[in-house]
């Protein structure tokens, strides 16, 4: 028997833009849903400088289940579409 953690796949964008990195980091922060990790910001200097701005990625973390099948194709036929297969483990 085959046990597997699922997580839901959802991701959400969202910008900022500060005089500093530090700035904009905290802007992030502050505006990250709830549930979400940031997973990238890359960050761009405006042309005339002085303004700094960030692409937030934020992934949702803190929604699993477990699903069990007998074997590996019925596993991945039991994930839902917008589901993703964290890992797998085999139980006695």
């Amino acid at each position: 028997m085959l046990r597997a953690t699922i997580r839901l796949v959802e991701t959400v964008e969202l910008e900022a833009s500060g005089a500093s990195l530090e700035e904009v980091h905290a802007q992030l922060e502050a505006n990250r849903p709830e549930g979400f990790d940031l997973v990238k910001a890359p960050v761009k200097m405006g042309k005339t400088g002085g303004v700094i701005t960030a692409a937030g990625t934020y992934q949702r973390r803190d929604q699993t289940q477990v699903v069990e099948a007998a074997t590996m194709p019925e596993l991945n036929a039991k994930v839902p579409d917008g589901w993703q297969m964290l890992h797998v483990q085999t139980i006695p």
